[in-house]
């Protein structure tokens, strides 16, 4: 039985998921670059207000646009986990425990999940989908961050900072990956593909 593809009408609308998602990780990153501050209550400050609109944001876009079921509870399991984890970090920032292990345990446990799920959905949908290929990228980013926050013992400055270095990264990634889809939807199908209702290889 041949494997469904995406159709061009679902990519064009799915590309906005990654192209939201990259703009609001720039943000943050712009912040915490320009801050002379870079202590835990900031990178939790900042983490949290970026992980609960992105996590809504994100979570709502790929709930109405995305067509693959895979990719779009894997995207609202991820938005609901981060908008979760920036709550929790904004609760974390007004205690007596938001130390530099507050934050890099809540950050740490944040992107083992996301990433874990992003990079296990993208492979599973590596055969049936244009946007696998980004999707285990970014997942694989957002483990790795995981397994620094985890194995490395990190000052505030140097957790704070790799936290925004990773999200300059991953808004690269995601607005290279949502554009790169744009552009696919856009290019015309050829007869043969058309009448078949497959792609062209």
């Amino acid at each position: 039985m041949a494997v469904a593809r995406e159709t061009a009408p679902e990519r064009a609308a799915a590309w906005l998921v990654p192209v939201v998602r990259g703009a609001l990780a720039l943000v943050p990153a712009a912040v915490i670059t320009f801050s002379q501050d870079h202590s835990p209550a900031l990178g939790l400050t900042v983490f949290g207000a970026w992980a609960v609109v992105a996590g809504v944001v994100a979570g709502a876009l790929a709930a109405r646009l995305v067509a693959d079921r895979t990719a779009r509870w894997a995207a609202v399991g991820n938005g609901i986990i981060t908008a979760a984890a920036g709550l929790i970090a904004l609760a974390l920032r007004d205690t007596a425990s938001n130390g530099v292990g507050a934050f890099t345990f809540t950050v740490a446990v944040w992107a083992a999940l996301t990433g874990i799920i992003e990079l296990l959905a993208g492979l599973r949908l590596r055969d049936r989908s244009t946007a696998a290929r980004d999707w285990i990228a970014a997942g694989a980013l957002t483990a790795l961050l995981a397994l620094v926050f985890v194995l490395l013992p990190l000052d505030p400055v140097t957790a704070v900072g790799l936290l925004g270095a990773y999200l300059v990264v991953l808004g690269v990634l995601l607005l290279i990956g949502g554009f790169s889809m744009k552009w696919a939807a856009a290019e015309p199908v050829e007869a043969g593909g058309a009448a078949s209702g497959t792609e062209p290889s």
